[in-house]
């Protein structure tokens, strides 16, 4: 063995594309050294809920390492109405223009342009790109001039001042992370936690509905030992290759009603139908749909109400996680890797491992910036049992320590 440095640290090797910076200490891979005098700090997160979410516990370990920093997201107006809606370690956000690669829509390049001068204007003294490997989202952070940039990088992205290589299936939240961390920021938690505001709890509760639970906590079918209380259920997701079918939903609803449970249908003004069908087919009165009747933040302090939420791989699943509350997802096993819970306490998951497409026979496992999928939509997740799901129901239901209600306090 060659002399050592007397710290137990090995600074001879490092990566050129840590920018020659110095290891300081080990997290979810190398903490690198901080920069200096960092007041304003932005951070690149497009696309929707669950997007901002993993990016969350990057955003809290900056807040820590840069303490009266300022951390400004650039994202979209979702984000707006989770910042506005909960209480978590985001200080403003600001809407992308719409820009290929970071936002889909219509380029307006006057609007672009704008958005940048506004953004220069800022004096962001670190920029952090946590937008997927860096193409499209590298040459737009540094159009914001920031003095110190850090992200991720595919081959054929520009480079910034520390990179990581980004490699599609790597967990979200532990991949933002790792970022901060080349940033100077070490870790406070590994997932996102967030409070609902208490301005949105009367909200909550009107949509929760007056009096008792039915059964008296027995059960409407008599059962003393079955669980009785609120169930929350999305069946939407972005990619209905995502989805569990809605006769799946729909059973184990009827079963959770049927305990006594109170059973309330989520999602946003263009999942109404589908909410409403899940309900029909439910057979039950005490199904209720009421998709597109919550804005996030009475959604936030209406999951943090309920005592389980039942819902495919979506943003308003991963909000659930973020508020504490318990959670049964129906996953595709190669976004469980990248998107799903750390913990299995009060976090269940129910698993679909196939590789090909059911319709074309195409690898499905081969995706990301590398490979476009094929195409078809037809759900990966239809062979999920509904009886296997409602039993982990009732079991966190069980053994839930935590009370509805559990974000009363801070």
């Amino acid at each position: 063995m060659g002399p050592g440095n007397g710290a137990g640290r090995h600074t001879a090797a490092l990566p050129p594309a840590f920018g020659g910076a110095q290891v300081v200490g080990r997290g979810v891979g190398p903490i690198l050294e901080k920069f200096p005098d960092v007041a304003r700090i932005a951070v690149l997160r497009g696309g929707g809920l669950g997007d901002l979410l993993f990016a969350l516990p990057a955003v809290a370990a900056l807040k820590a390492a840069y303490p009266g920093a300022t951390v400004t997201v650039l994202g979209t107006p979702v984000h707006v109405a989770l910042a506005e809606g909960t209480a978590g370690p985001v200080d403003s956000v600001w809407v992308l223009p719409y820009a290929e690669g970071v936002r889909p829509g219509r380029e307006d390049p006057a609007r672009t342009d704008s958005f940048f001068a506004e953004m220069r204007g800022e004096g962001f003294d670190l920029a952090l790109q946590l937008h997927g490997g860096g193409r499209y989202s590298n040459p737009f952070l540094l159009r914001l001039e920031a003095r110190h940039t850090v992200g991720t990088r595919t081959p054929d992205a520009v480079p910034l001042e520390r990179t990581l290589p980004y490699a599609y299936y790597q967990h979200e939240p532990l991949r933002a992370l790792e970022v901060a961390g080349l940033a100077g920021a070490p870790p406070v938690g590994l997932e996102a936690q967030l409070r609902p505001l208490d301005r949105f709890r009367a909200a909550a509760e009107a949509l929760l509905g007056d009096g008792a639970l039915p059964g008296d906590g027995t059960g409407a079918a008599g059962n003393a030992d079955a669980p009785a209380g609120v169930v929350v259920v999305h069946p939407g997701a972005t990619d209905p290759r995502r989805r569990w079918p809605a006769a799946r939903f729909a059973e184990v609803a009827a079963a959770c009603a049927a305990d006594g449970c109170r059973v309330l249908v989520v999602g946003d003004a263009s999942e109404r139908q589908l909410a409403a069908d899940v309900a029909q087919a439910s057979g039950s009165d005490n199904v209720r749909p009421i998709a597109g009747e919550a804005d996030l933040g009475t959604l936030a302090a209406l999951l943090d109400r309920c005592d389980v939420m039942v819902a495919n791989d979506s943003g308003p699943r991963h909000l659930a996680q973020a508020l504490g509350t318990p959670t049964v997802g129906i996953y595709w096993a190669g976004n469980a890797l990248n998107a799903g819970p750390l913990s299995r306490s009060l976090h269940r998951l129910h698993l679909s491992w196939l590789t090909h497409c059911p319709e074309c026979g195409a690898d499905i496992t081969q995706v990301g910036w590398t490979a476009p999928r094929c195409g078809h939509d037809s759900s990966l997740v239809s062979g999920v049992r509904p009886e296997d799901v409602y039993a982990d129901v009732r079991l966190l239901m069980a053994m839930n320590p935590h009370p509805r209600g559990r974000s009363a306090s801070p």
